[in-house]
């Protein structure tokens, strides 16, 4: 299943955020990846998830299959919506 969402954050997809992302990916046992730019990578890391270098405004498509793709899906657009719960 895939989906495609927008950052939303000033300051992009930077460390606290990204940890965010990844401890959240990591409690689902399906294989979550995020596709950005030509490359798609682990979104249950870090340093793929930062490596990525995500601004304002990118687009990403997050790619998620396994048992629980779907609550896993619809957690992680949520999360990225709501930017984090960022002021």
């Amino acid at each position: 299943m895939e989906k495609l969402v927008k950052v939303l954050s000033e300051s992009g997809l930077h460390a606290r955020p990204a940890a965010i992302l990844v401890k959240t990916a990591a409690q689902f046992n399906s294989a979550i990846n995020i596709e950005f730019n030509g490359s798609s990578l682990n979104a249950k890391s870090i340093m793929n998830i930062l490596s990525l270098g995500l601004k304002k405004g990118d687009e990403m498509k997050i790619i998620v299959n396994g048992e629980d793709e779907e609550e896993a899906m619809e957690t992680l657009v949520k999360l990225i919506e709501s930017n984090f719960d960022e002021a």
